[in-house]
């Protein structure tokens, strides 16, 4: 009992220190982020537009023919399944 204690501490030594690597790449250099300035008095406004012209009017579909009223359709409802034992 005495030895597998010691057995399992000294594996469990030896598992935990070959978890220690050095990093294989070099760190990325810093990101340099530029900060705008204040923001500058606001300019004139700028001249309306003039208007365009219309556009053309389109074209209407062809209408279908009329349906007619219901009264011929069957509904069928599936009878329940029988209860399983």
């Amino acid at each position: 009992m005495r030895y597998l204690i010691v057995v399992a501490a000294v594996l469990s030594a030896m598992a935990l220190s070959a978890c220690d690597r050095t990093p294989a790449a070099a760190p990325a250099p810093p990101v340099v982020v530029t900060v705008p300035g204040p923001a500058g008095p606001q300019g004139a406004p700028g001249t309306p537009a003039e208007k365009g012209a219309t556009g053309a009017t389109g074209m209407t579909g062809a209408e279908g023919a009329k349906g007619e009223p219901g009264g011929g359709t069957i509904v069928v409802v599936p009878a329940e399944p029988a209860p399983q034992r």
